[in-house]
């Protein structure tokens, strides 16, 4: 267990402990950021341990270990239907004599388990099970399959050999030497609720959304707000308590200029009288990046590649602010259906044939799969897509967003079509509570007054912009990729390139990145991979750096798997 913490400690200021009933064979720690709510407490009595990552909220609160196990007391194994949060943990019940294993609904803070020989080893991070069990350190085939394909691993598989993930809203109880596996709460539950009426569920949208805020905002510790340019981060800032304090902003941003996220963001603040800065990549970010992008890789076991490198530096920042960070991520998501989810669609000359058939397979198996639009955004691609962000980002600050609250999901599937893939509820909620805010644009256009000429210029401009930005940044789809350079010549004269993107690792890797891409993808370890076809990976950074293809998303999951063998399999010391 000692070695497992040892593993999972990726900072100095990082706490931990402890916790172990030898008579029952349950043995349990906990590490991470300092936060009176995540850690290992008892009752009175001695009795009941609760071992807690993540935050539960109750009412208007961050309940504290205490108050949890006060609530188990009174309601018994009915208390896990009533936690609210990201979450996940172990309580053991000395009483009965049994330790449950929960998680929160959506599986969004991840438990990796592995089961052999009637034992279960379980941990927060892969990494820690791959330190004591070394015959585990082996690529999963199915699972750097559909990472290939998808970006991520799904059906909670990992893609680490015999290594999987807790399903979301999961109960597993030991006792007695046995393992009962159980869910205290499915999709299903929300999925049969009576769709409202528009009008009804932009009343009830409002009232839900000014209920559940203010828990967000408490904590003892300042909070930093990460501001965009967009309607869920002004969301929250038109409904910001009142009475909040002790608080700041920032927004993350590239290394020069100014996108309109950092515009817009900086007039929002300063309509609420808030701080505001822009938290920038300096040099050290480029002149490094082999070992930020070793970090990232290590942190999230492999769930977030290179390309997210940015991640973990950005939030070493922010915490350097305020070790609290409240956002508003997956809020289009969950409420206006924008899925990002989709085949990453690498060169197929990248792999070898056999990978290549069975790539082509998922593609076309996934195609097949039908089922309920929200239920795949919340219970899926949030945690099976999106995790690798929010595992770095975690390993620096306490990660709020208020969008994954349990009454504000539970509403978001009563909501009528028309307001489910429409901004307009967002808006007009902005303006209700605080109607300066909704006099300043967003990013996409939208404002108090979403009608006119005016509005339709915006968002006319917004789109192409934010589109002309996505692929000057990401290069032109394959069949036009040939005119790639023409495209970023019109666009540079035109000064439309930079006004929505700040991350542009495509550029990157041509010139500030270019020597990191060059010795990294000349190593042996990526060459005697069975996974590559050696031709394509011969001319990949040559093709890259010289502007001829746009190779990024070959580059991070090569590279990100070569990271992953090397960090992961042969470095990580083994418990001795």
């Amino acid at each position: 267990m000692k070695a497992m913490i040892v593993s999972m400690q990726h900072e100095a200021f990082y706490k931990s402990g402890t916790c172990s009933v030898s008579q029952s064979g349950i043995y349990g720690g906990w590490v991470g950021l300092e936060n009176p709510a995540s850690q290992i407490c008892s009752n009175e009595q001695k009795n009941i341990f609760l071992i807690l990552s993540g935050e539960c909220f109750l009412e208007s609160e961050v309940a504290t270990g205490q108050k949890l196990i006060q609530l188990y007391e009174q309601l018994g194994q009915r208390f896990f239907g009533k936690l609210n949060g990201l979450f996940s943990g172990l309580l053991i019940d000395q009483r009965q004599s049994k330790a449950f294993l929960f998680n929160d609904r959506y599986g969004s803070q991840r438990i990796y388990f592995h089961e052999s020989d009637g034992d279960l080893y379980f941990a927060s991070e892969a990494k820690a099970l791959l330190r004591i069990l070394p015959e585990l350190r082996e690529f999963d085939p199915k699972g750097v399959t559909q990472f290939l394909t998808f970006g991520c691993t799904l059906d909670w598989r990992t893609i680490f050999r015999d290594i999987n993930i807790l399903p979301g809203g999961s109960l597993w109880t030991f006792e007695n030497g046995g393992c009962r596996k159980e869910k205290y709460f499915s999709p299903e539950i929300w999925e049969a609720q009576p769709q409202l009426s528009a009008a009804d569920f932009e009343s009830r949208f409002q009232e839900t959304f000014q209920k559940i805020l203010p828990r967000y905002f408490s904590t003892d510790s300042k909070t930093g707000i990460a501001l965009t340019g967009g309607l869920d981060t002004r969301m929250i800032m038109a409904c910001r308590p009142q009475n909040s304090r002790n608080q700041t902003s920032y927004t993350f941003a590239g290394e020069t200029g100014k996108t309109l996220d950092d515009k817009i963001a900086a007039r929002v603040a300063a309509a609420c009288g808030l701080e505001h800065k822009l938290l920038r990549l300096q040099p050290d970010f480029f002149s490094n990046f082999a070992a930020h992008a070793d970090k990232t890789v290590f942190v999230t076991d492999g769930c977030f590649g290179i390309s997210g490198s940015h991640e973990i530096y950005f939030n070493r920042q922010a915490r350097e602010l305020a070790t609290t960070r409240l956002t508003g991520n997956y809020g289009s998501e969950v409420f206006r259906g924008i899925s990002t989810f989709k085949p990453l669609g690498l060169s197929a000359g990248l792999f070898n044939p056999d990978l290549r058939d069975k790539i082509n397979s998922n593609v076309e198996n996934f195609s097949r799969r039908r089922e309920n639009l929200m239920s795949f955004a919340v219970f899926k691609e949030i945690p099976w897509n999106l995790s690798g962000s929010l595992a770095a980002g975690r390993s620096q600050v306490s990660f709020r967003t208020p969008y994954l609250d349990n009454e504000l999901v539970s509403l978001a599937y009563q909501s009528p079509e028309s307001a489910r893939r429409s901004s307009l509820p967002a808006s007009r909620l902005v303006k209700a509570c605080r109607k300066s805010l909704s006099e300043i644009p967003t990013d996409r256009g939208f404002s108090g007054d979403n009608s006119g000429l005016i509005f339709l210029y915006r968002r006319i401009f917004a789109e192409t912009t934010f589109k002309t930005d996505y692929y000057n940044n990401e290069g032109l789809p394959r069949p036009l990729a040939a005119f790639d350079s023409v495209f970023k010549f019109a666009v540079s004269k035109l000064k439309l390139a930079g006004l929505h993107k700040y991350l542009h690792y495509n550029t990157w890797f041509r010139h500030a990145l270019a020597g990191y891409l060059r010795s990294a993808l000349a190593s042996s370890q990526v060459r005697q991979s069975p996974f590559w076809n050696p031709a394509f990976l011969d001319r990949m950074a040559g093709e890259h750096i010289a502007g001829r293809k746009n190779h990024s998303l070959e580059i991070n999951a090569v590279l990100t798997l070569e990271a992953v063998e090397r960090l992961l399999f042969r470095e990580l010391p083994r418990n001795n």
